[in-house]
């Protein structure tokens, strides 16, 4: 018998553990509110245990799916229930345990009282003789998505993934479930499986970690997030017309992961960030990315105003040298920018291969005074000086490169990607020597902020654990403990998360830094889409975006570039000391009003307009963003036109609720026109690759 063992009101989302008191299987599903009540025991569908697990050699999974998932294997369906209980306060905890054999599986939710979002991790430990092999185990299962009514209705679903690759990162695809082919056959004896996710230690290279299931009869969807800095994985999975939803760590088959467990030892999965609304895609990412607010507490107080970068890298293009920092150290002075980050090429023996990364000595003839002599030339400006560092690989020039006792490794030989080897940060001898050549640097040279770079991608895993995938997470665990130790000993320097761009846009690690690299895509006229698709993943406020201002750009390409910037974290490159007079001034106006936005940029809420813009080569129509201030007094509204723009665009004020606003600023060409009429806002005067910011304010 099939029945709703227990209810959970957290918030406006509920948490509805199920139960077949025949077998003792224990299930978890997510309603929003008002349909906490209208769940449907009847049909086909089967009660999923709430972990999924497989142990070596128990049976693999039923279904013609073997290969393809590891879901419901003979471990899965042997974990019985054995209890419930939960803990009070903040956060308020739900443990549920499962046992098999001795084997026992605890999955947590839990639930920020007040937010929008639980989180669900996995702890699993074992008391036999002899140790168990996992491989794999799940961070989150949930069943009976599709479970408001018995009836087969595949037509009903959408899967919402976040696309991503070098400079075109946060690509959303919405794919209805009847074209990934979950529709089940005549007869209910197969399986399918979606199972995507990424291997390797960039987790944001083909997919982020993030994804939205929707079901479009009932209007809800659930959100989940995953926060990981190494191979993962999620799943779509239906064998019996109801839908159930897992990830975590990608697995044996996935992401080539096993570990050994002895007796009495626990191993814990990642944390999986989850929530279940009646939302929009919009909506459930905002609540989603909710979770990363408590980042913006742990931050540098420097870093409260959002305060604007500059970068040189698009200006020397990885050649800085003391005589072009001087140069633009000059420019930059008392106009307003906080950080000058001196980025890649510092270190540069011959050319500008960057081949000796990894020894992190810094090229006298570039910087004969040395890096603590522009660094106090910077502070001298009023503003904070930055270093770049590429920390965890060794290039081919480089002494690291060839001390090979200190790399990691695959089958006994050093793991190599083209010119980069990988340092073994689970090694203390690395950590000690990245401590002196990095964070001592750092301290002695007077650095205030620091720009970490990770430019390629150790695979599916390497020596020294039980498996290639067990080694790849306990390296990267290592790293983030280093990031940790860069914040004990610095606690004021500002951290940049950059990762070819924004390969590491994942919770985790922007839980360790005050912002992110948002993308490479530095110069190209998609970055406004780009900026706004990955705020559906990360926070605006640790979002970096670049500008890179040209001497040949005209009035409108400067206001279109600047406008960019709005949409997150200003990052200011380029041309910057053969700047004319009149282009100098467009820039200094966008920074004194991008002060003023900086609240809304900093506590708001997203709201998107415009066309399905398919092509970023051949942009159509305009994009829109309203960015709703958290009290609700004011409203940003950031605009870019593409080609075969409109002459007239009209963008309805989201959340208006009969506010009277006022328009008191912009920033854009003279020739465009903003007129407020009642909720909507009208704009004349755009022309194709546009730009304007308008700030509202309520009456």
């Amino acid at each position: 018998m099939k029945e709703v063992y227990k209810r959970f009101r957290l918030g406006d989302m509920w948490a509805l553990y199920l139960l077949d008191t025949d077998t003792q299987l224990c299930g978890l599903a997510l309603l929003p509110d008002g349909y906490q009540e209208q769940l449907t025991m009847e049909g086909w569908w089967n009660i999923e245990p709430v972990v999924q697990m497989k142990l070596v050699g128990d049976s693999y999974p039923e279904g013609f799916i073997s290969g393809h998932s590891m879901k419901n294997s003979a471990t899965t369906y042997g974990l019985r229930f054995q209890g419930q209980e939960t803990e009070e306060g903040n956060p308020f905890r739900i443990i549920t345990t499962l046992e098999k054999d001795g084997v026992v599986a605890k999955h947590i939710l839990e639930y920020p009282q007040g937010s929008s979002f639980m989180k669900m991790y996995t702890q699993v430990s074992q008391d036999r003789e002899e140790p168990v092999m996992i491989e794999m185990v799940s961070s989150y299962n949930l069943c009976a998505f599709s479970g408001l009514s018995p009836e087969l209705r595949m037509e009903d679903f959408v899967l919402h993934r976040m696309q991503s690759k070098w400079s075109m990162e946060g690509k959303l695809e919405s794919t209805p479930f009847l074209d990934l082919q979950l529709e089940p056959a005549w007869l209910r004896i197969g399986a399918n499986s979606i199972r995507f996710g990424e291997v390797g230690s960039m987790p944001v290279r083909r997919y982020f970690p993030w994804m939205i299931a929707e079901d479009t009869k009932y209007g809800y969807s659930i959100g989940i997030q995953l926060c990981h800095p190494a191979s993962w994985q999620m799943e779509v999975y239906n064998k019996d017309d109801r839908i159930s939803l897992s990830g975590g760590l990608a697995d044996r088959e996935f992401g080539h992961w096993m570990k050994r467990l002895g007796k009495g030892e626990v191993f814990e999965t990642p944390v999986a960030v989850v929530t279940v609304a009646r939302e929009d895609v919009d909506g459930i990412s905002e609540r989603l990315v909710s979770a990363q607010k408590v980042n913006l507490e742990n931050v540098p107080q420097t870093e409260q105003e959002l305060p604007v970068v500059f970068n040189e890298y698009c200006t020397t293009w990885g050649n800085p040298t003391e005589e072009n920092m001087l140069k633009i150290i000059d420019i930059l002075k008392g106009k307003g920018i906080r950080y000058c980050v001196i980025d890649a090429g510092w270190h540069v023996k011959n050319g500008a291969d960057w081949s000796d990364i990894g020894d992190w000595i810094p090229n006298p003839d570039r910087f004969p005074k040395g890096l603590a002599y522009i660094a106090s030339e910077i502070r001298k400006a009023g503003m904070i000086p930055g270093l770049w560092f590429e920390m965890e690989v060794a290039g081919g020039a480089s002494e690291m490169f060839r001390n090979e006792t200190e790399l990691l490794h695959r089958d006994g030989y050093p793991l190599q990607a083209c010119m980069r080897r990988f340092l073994d940060m689970r090694k203390p001898s690395v950590q000690k020597y990245l401590e002196e050549r990095v964070i001592d640097q750092l301290e002695e040279s007077g650095f205030g902020y620091l720009k970490v770079d990770y430019n390629d991608s150790i695979g599916i895993g390497c020596d020294g654990a039980e498996s290639l995938g067990e080694g790849l997470r306990q390296n990267m665990a290592a790293s983030q403990r280093f990031f940790r130790r860069i914040r004990e000993r610095l606690p004021e320097l500002v951290i940049e998360n950059c990762s070819s761009g924004g390969h590491r846009l994942e919770p985790s690690m922007q839980a360790l830094c005050s912002m992110a690299s948002f993308s490479d895509a530095h110069e190209w006229k998609a970055i406004p889409v780009i900026a706004a698709n990955v705020t559906r993943a990360i926070l605006p406020a640790q979002s970096q975006i670049w500008a890179v201002l040209r001497k040949d750009d005209d009035e409108k390409r400067l206001y279109y570039s600047l406008c960019n910037t709005f949409l997150g974290r200003m990052c200011l490159s380029g041309d910057v000391y053969d700047l004319a007079d009149w282009q100098w001034d467009i820039v200094e106006e966008s920074i004194r009003f991008y002060k003023k936005c900086a609240p809304v940029i900093k506590n708001g809420r997203n709201y998107r307009q415009g066309p399905l813009l398919k092509s970023y080569h051949h942009l159509r129509g305009f994009q829109t963003v309203c960015r709703k201030g958290a009290e609700g007094t004011a409203m940003l509204v950031v605009v870019h036109t593409f080609e075969e723009a409109p002459e007239e665009l009209e963008i309805t004020l989201p959340e208006a609720d009969g506010a009277v606003w006022r328009l008191p600023e912009k920033f854009c060409r003279k020739e465009i026109t903003a007129e407020l009429r009642g909720e909507k806002l009208r704009l004349c005067g755009m022309t194709e690759y546009d730009g304007a910011v308008i700030l509202l304010e309520r009456v």
